[in-house]
């Protein structure tokens, strides 16, 4: 049985509830003390921690004291967007405490459960004679303008060094026919580009091109690694339309469309009549979906398969939904806070230019 510590991701881990075994769910900001007495003596297999829920969390010894009270190797730390925590020195002391199981992806945690990772798996970000820690420990008697420099130098570090962690790739594939990949990738784009830096990329069609932003490529898909991969892009985020391309493993996280309309879903099994069994595993996301909350129940006990999300049909003219926001933050984009007002009126189509 495992445990959920949840605080600004409590909407989005409540989803593991169907997914794993939980035996205690508790939900706010926790002093180190706290937690460590609270499970010290506590049974469980995994406990599935969101950072946030340590108070003072982006100061490393908070995660160091915690590694002292708890067996760290049954610790899922669910990591927050803050550019501290994806730092290369954060995740390097992580790895340097012996704590090799952290994610940014809600999927990685069902897999990280079963599947720990080893030494190897995080290699990438130790740097070997250059942690913090030791660091701090061999400045500890310099004078104060020495131990100055040397903060300004590593937090001089942390905001220059462009890290893998640090940039999310995310696919999104149309299962049922025309389901609104491109579209929703844009308007995803334009929701997120308010607080991050997102690149959208298309694999192997033209269509981004109509859309007319710069920052919207159409790509071949052997071109995708090298976008993905790159650390020096800079982006926070990238989209990647999948559209046919065999490239989903080269995305950390996948989103797969279903239009869930009689005619679609009809033709979606008919053209794979294993399609339900792979969805089962997969995050489902209903999009144009007319689908009531109880309507959504009754998918899933038809499909056999959970639903993250329920995006009503949208007008992709409009600058901001709510319901975008309400999914990006489910997603972990805690910057996306959804908003009690609706969207700004803009020109119907947009195509004559002032």
């Amino acid at each position: 049985m495992n445990v959920i510590v949840s605080n600004k991701y409590t909407a989005m881990l409540s989803n593991l509830s169907n997914r794993i075994d939980l035996i205690k769910t508790i939900d706010g900001e926790f002093q180190v003390e706290d937690l460590i007495s609270q499970f010290q003596n506590f049974f469980f297999n995994k406990m599935i921690l969101d950072i946030t829920a340590i108070a003072g969390y982006q100061d490393i010894t908070q995660i160091q004291k915690l590694s002292f009270g708890l067996d760290m190797s049954k610790v899922i730390l669910l990591l927050d967007d803050s550019p501290i925590v994806n730092s290369q020195q954060y995740c390097s002391e992580l790895v340097s405490m012996g704590i090799y199981n952290f994610t940014r992806n809600i999927d990685d945690i069902v897999f990280l459960i079963d599947h720990p990772n080893s030494y190897k798996d995080v290699a990438q970000y130790h740097m070997l004679g250059n942690d913090n820690m030791s660091m701090m420990q061999q400045n500890a008697n310099n004078n104060q303008k020495q131990n100055q420099f040397i903060n300004q130098n590593m937090m001089q570090q942390q905001q220059q060094m462009p890290m893998m962690m640090s940039t999310r790739v995310i696919g999104i594939k149309n299962l049922t026919e025309h389901a609104g990949a491109t579209t929703l990738i844009y308007m995803l784009k334009k929701q997120l580009s308010e607080f991050y830096t997102v690149l959208a990329l298309e694999l192997d069609k033209d269509d981004f091109k109509y859309f007319g932003d710069t920052e919207m490529k159409s790509i071949s898909t052997s071109e995708l690694q090298a976008y993905a991969t790159n650390p020096a892009s800079g982006y926070n985020v990238i989209l990647v339309d999948i559209n046919n391309s065999p490239a989903e493993a080269s995305c950390a996280e996948m989103i797969y469309l279903v239009e869930p309309t009689t005619i679609k879903l009809n033709k979606m099994i008919a053209s794979d009549n294993t399609i339900l069994n792979k969805m089962r595993n997969v995050k489902v996301v209903l999009n144009k979906s007319l689908l009531d909350p109880n309507d959504v129940r009754d998918f899933e006990s038809e499909a056999g398969c959970s639903v993250f999300f329920n995006i009503r049909p949208l007008d992709e003219k409009k600058d901001k939904h709510t319901s975008l926001d309400e999914f990006l933050n489910m997603m972990g984009f805690d910057k996306n806070k959804p908003a009690d007002s609706g969207n700004q009126p803009v020109r119907l189509f947009g195509i004559i230019k002032e």
